[in-house]
């Protein structure tokens, strides 16, 4: 999908009573900042993270820098609507200003928690019809009881939780029996024309390069995470969003208020201007459109996972087929002659 910009730069405890209009006071379950699970790996600064959410969500317009997670909560709430039920309760992890609840309706969704390490993103959050409670939490500490939930979202949040795995297990654990979680994160073909020209330049003008651009898990684990969290009858799929942009500086300029600033810890703290100015021409000249505009890929990576309950369906026991697969060349030969 191409999507262009516009004229260029145009809880263990649930919280209090609602206030008007459907949202509630944010509340804490956060652990201290810059908290890591025990044990895992420590590769974003979290830190960092939610000062750089809070940056842009603190923005004059914030709304300007939207498009893509607008578009990707679309996407999700999308994907909610094919499943044919009703979910009372549903959680959002990682929402910044709710991104998928202002496509929900309270027809499917009878009411939301939603949780992010940013308390500016959840003082700012969007308007919509369904009751909101806005609780400060991470995504590798989700303050809530098990068996809470009948829906889980996320959406463009959890590339960066230094424990993807714990995270999963949290959504799992949330979630009630036959309840069903719907995801999306940045995948690692994510701003791969940034991360080749940025290599390119700064080899050759420093004489070797630093990661600018972010990790990103691969598809092909992340089916086995979600299943070693315990989920079942997965849905797993890629797409592809491109943007246009002017140059390599407003495309950096669009990631900063996002709030989507490398925090990686072996980042490079700074980039020297003839680095850029040759990062800016090299990507023009590898990936530059005919109009003079620079594509920008953005890989998303989907997900949908259920809880276990009996009542779903099961794949039958090994060796309990009464019909063999060579069996089923003489299917026509079969019928045929029931015909007759």
């Amino acid at each position: 999908m191409l999507r262009q910009v516009v004229a260029w730069r145009q809880c263990s405890r649930l919280v209090g009573p609602a206030r008007s209009g459907g949202r509630r006071e944010v509340a804490s379950g956060a652990p201290p900042s810059g908290g890591a699970s025990p044990g895992a790996l420590n590769i974003f600064d979290r830190d960092l993270k939610r000062k750089q959410k809070n940056w842009a969500a603190r923005q004059p317009e914030p709304t300007k820098f939207d498009y893509l997670r607008e578009e990707v909560g679309s996407r999700i709430a999308d994907r909610v609507y094919d499943i044919a039920r009703d979910f009372p309760l549903a959680l959002d992890v990682g929402c910044g200003r709710g991104y998928i609840a202002q496509h929900l309706n309270k027809e499917t969704v009878g009411k939301i928690f939603q949780t992010d390490i940013a308390e500016h993103a959840l003082r700012n959050s969007l308007e919509t019809d369904i009751p909101i409670v806005n609780v400060l939490a991470d995504e590798e500490f989700l303050p809530f009881q098990e068996n809470t939930f009948d829906l889980v979202v996320s959406s463009l949040s959890l590339h960066w939780v230094n424990d993807l795995p714990r995270a999963l297990e949290q959504i799992h654990y949330v979630l009630k029996p036959d309840g069903v979680f719907v995801g999306a994160m940045f995948g690692g073909d994510t701003l791969y024309e940034l991360r080749c020209s940025l290599q390119l330049a700064e080899t050759e003008r420093e004489g070797g390069f630093s990661p600018h651009v972010s990790p990103f898990t691969a598809v092909s684990d992340l089916g086995h995470l979600l299943g070693r969290a315990g989920f079942n009858t997965l849905t797993v799929d890629t797409d592809e969003i491109q943007v246009n942009y002017p140059g390599l500086f407003e495309l950096m300029e669009d990631l900063k208020g996002m709030g989507e600033s490398n925090c990686s810890w072996n980042r490079k703290a700074l980039l020297h201007r003839d680095t850029m100015l040759a990062a800016a021409a090299v990507y023009r000249e590898m990936y530059g459109n005919e109009d003079g505009s620079i594509p920008a890929t953005y890989q998303i990576y989907n997900m949908i996972g259920w809880k276990y309950h009996d009542s779903q369906a099961r794949p039958a026991e090994r060796g309990s087929a009464t019909v063999s697969f060579g069996e089923l060349a003489k299917l026509n030969d079969v019928i045929s002659q029931g015909k007759k």
